[in-house]
């Protein structure tokens, strides 16, 4: 898990200092302008108009880049914890084919092991909370594993084994996809240089302006624009936070003690 002071923060937090920061630097770079115009010195903008296209340009591909990364790690959480339910769905089922003792005691070490993953989902980003449901989680899957493993020595189950190993395997391996994917976020050294750019073309900008005065209903729409950009990008990047969840995909495997109820 990213343990870093920018992840941590909260991302309101983050697009409030920013946005404050954007109007003050858009003032002291029509101030440093103003006092230009003062000494005679005109000709100081000469040159800036394409200086702030391609830095106002370069703005929004970094944005639309680092967008596109957030947003595509974020379907691959989503599509992980599906992959998930399907992978723990299908051992549960696998369990019909051994005899009813059996299966009877494997169905009720999977409600607890799907207990533990549901846990997992719903402690957030309460740290304490996750790891201990990964511990439990890890718990009930080894001895899920050593009965199955036990099982199949026995001739009588070489079938059962052949279609349970394997389901296993795949829902024991999808733990470490979606643990791989959580962590899986945006650079912070990516979100560091889209603040300073973002800062640095706010001062350019009012530098620009050959205006009297500030124009505060645009600079204020351009500020407020920038940090809602800002604040989708990080609130996708940020698992099991937020506004924008993976809730809907987690009821996929909260779905599944419905499968079961009749243990």
């Amino acid at each position: 898990m990213n343990t870093s002071l920018l992840y941590q923060t909260p991302s309101y937090i983050i697009v409030i200092i920013l946005f404050v920061l954007m109007l003050l630097f858009n003032r002291v770079g029509f101030k440093i302008h103003q006092r230009q115009i003062i000494k005679k010195e005109e000709g100081a903008t000469d040159g800036l108009g394409p200086v702030e296209g391609s830095l106002l340009g370069l703005l929004a591909l970094l944005l639309s880049f680092t967008f596109s990364m957030s947003a595509s790690r974020f379907d691959e959480r989503r599509s992980v914890i599906v992959q998930e339910a399907n992978d723990i769905g299908t051992a549960i089922l696998r369990c019909d084919l051994y005899p009813d003792s059996i299966r009877n005691e494997l169905r009720n070490d999977f409600k607890l092991y799907l207990d533990a993953r549901i846990a997992y989902y719903h402690a957030g980003n309460n740290t304490k909370k996750n790891i201990e449901a990964l511990q439990l989680g890890e718990k009930y899957s080894t001895a899920l594993w050593k009965k199955v493993t036990a099982l199949s020595q026995d001739n009588t189950n070489t079938f059962r084994s052949q279609q349970m190993v394997p389901a296993l395997n795949s829902m024991f391996d999808i733990v470490t996809t979606g643990q791989a994917a959580r962590n899986a976020t945006v650079p912070d050294s990516i979100f560091w240089l889209l603040f300073i750019l973002i800062l640095t073309a706010s001062l350019i900008v009012g530098y620009s302006n050959n205006n009297k005065k500030i124009n505060h209903v645009i600079v204020s729409g351009f500020a407020l624009m920038t940090v809602l950009t800002v604040f989708l990008i990080m609130d996708l990047d940020r698992p099991r936070r937020g506004i924008i969840t993976t809730d809907s995909s987690v009821q996929k495997i909260v779905e599944l003690q419905s499968l079961l109820q009749d243990s």
